[in-house]
């Protein structure tokens, strides 16, 4: 059931403020986004800020640029010195820290429910008031190049998934990584951060997520109190960017020191905020169909591949149904010692085509079907993860109901819709493929295998 409630305070008029499973939904003057989520299991606070802003925003000679600024939002405001940002929090019990992706930015605390004013009161000083000092900058210029030397040019995994990503991507903004590349690093100056800053980081371009032990009404007060002064920004229109149309296969090498072979596949598909109306069940059925090959130890890939016929030491399929725009669809491995990438990547086609040809059992389904809710049941059972669902679908342009939708619309695919997905994207005309050839390796240098995730 959804509650529109209209209540006049002082002179201004809130409208809308919807209701919906104890989420309570608030909009300032300003045209910062509010929403509450009550979780009154533990006395805690997870209190998230959102920026849309990221990787996707940004274009050649600034790549990288929303991940450094993530760094700088630490080093300092108008009342604030380097890193006092983060010892307030540590002083007052709590945990805090930041990510940058394609589509956002955000930073996040967890306290204590009683001290989320400390939150409120820090979040409003740097979303207006950051100093870019140059001294700062040139520092951590070095800090981020050193984190991309460590994580993507010495990583022969993360070296393979950025050339991959800008073969499958050519217009789209996905084509960049998150970190940036090297030499755009090294040239951001201090006004370059301070335009970035002005345009994107402003009130009406966030949305304050608060799950917790908290009363909606008082996280309102308090959130007019803080953000509700701070002026507003005329934010840039982001252009739609939208993939041209692939025409055929991509096949690309990447040489580096490694131990192993790798491989990444990948086709074009649509996600939820890119499908047509007629079209919004294929997520959905894409994100089953990854379930069925990769979902555990009695999916397909493990079944067969690993176990069965031993052609792969690891393999793993992957779709995120939620992105702000066209994603592609990703099968990665490593083949057993004695096997090929070529090996592997028909053993990978034999079981598309079998998905392209066969209907999958109602019972296989069923089994896929229970672990995809199982685990959204499990991940919401903590208040930084629903934090994290509300703030990330907002920040996408989505409606954060969307994720209480997301069990219903997953139980209603059907196996003939498995594999109408499988017949219609999983074609050579979409397909992107990356290998890596294993250099000899270096041995005085480690060699890391996993890439992780950046942030502050």
């Amino acid at each position: 059931m959804v509650i529109k409630i209209k209540q006049i305070i002082g002179l201004a008029l809130l409208l809308p403020t919807i209701v919906m499973a104890n989420v309570s939904e608030y909009q300032l003057d300003n045209g910062l986004k509010l929403i509450v989520k009550e979780d009154h299991r533990a006395p805690v606070v997870v209190s998230q800020v959102w920026y849309k802003v990221g990787s996707s925003y940004e274009h050649n000679g600034i790549t990288g640029i929303s991940h450094v600024l993530e760094h700088m939002m630490f080093k300092g405001t108008e009342n604030l010195g380097p890193n006092e940002f983060s010892q307030i929090i540590a002083a007052n019990g709590g945990r805090e820290n930041a990510f940058t992706g394609r589509d956002y930015t955000a930073y996040f605390q967890t306290l204590e429910k009683d001290r989320l004013e400390v939150s409120f009161r820090l979040e409003a000083e740097r979303m207006r008031k950051l100093v870019i000092d140059e001294a700062e900058l040139l520092k951590e210029r070095e800090v981020v190049a050193e984190e991309r030397r460590m994580r993507t040019e010495d990583n022969p995994h993360a070296l393979v998934r950025e050339a991959f990503n800008a073969a499958a991507f050519v217009n789209s903004p996905y084509h960049h990584p998150v970190i940036g590349w090297m030499s755009d690093i090294n040239n951001y100056e201090a006004v370059d951060l301070r335009a970035w800053y002005q345009k994107w980081y402003a009130p009406n371009n966030a949305t304050v997520v608060i799950v917790g032990d908290v009363e909606p009404e008082a996280v309102y007060k308090l959130a007019k109190q803080y953000f509700g002064p701070l002026k507003p920004e005329t934010t840039a229109t982001v252009k739609p960017q939208i993939e041209v149309v692939q025409r055929g296969k991509r096949t690309i090498e990447v040489k580096a020191p490694a131990k192993l072979p790798y491989m990444m596949m990948g086709w074009k598909v649509p996600v939820v905020n890119t499908a047509t109306e007629l079209e919004a069940w294929e997520p959905y059925a894409l994100e089953m169909l990854a379930g069925i090959l990769d979902g555990g130890d009695s999916a397909r890939f493990s079944r067969d591949l690993v176990r069965g016929d031993e052609i792969a030491a690891s393999v793993g399929a992957g779709y995120g149904l939620f992105s702000r725009l066209a994603d592609l669809f990703l099968v990665v491995g490593t083949p057993v010692k004695g096997k090929t990438i070529a090996d592997l990547q028909q053993a990978v086609m034999a079981q598309i085509k079998t998905l392209q040809t066969e209907l999958v059992s109602e019972q296989e389904l069923k089994r896929i079907k229970a672990q995809v809710v199982a685990n959204a049941v499990y991940e919401r059972d903590t208040v930084f993860y629903q934090a994290m669902q509300i703030g990330m679908l907002e920040t996408i342009g989505m409606d954060w109901q969307l994720s209480d939708a997301y069990v219903d619309n997953v139980q209603a695919v059907t196996a003939e819709q498995v594999r109408a997905v499988a017949k219609k994207y999983f074609i050579d005309k979409g397909l992107t493929v990356a290998e890596l050839i294993p250099l000899p390796l270096d041995s005085k240098k480690p060699v890391m295998s996993v890439g992780g995730r950046h942030g502050h």
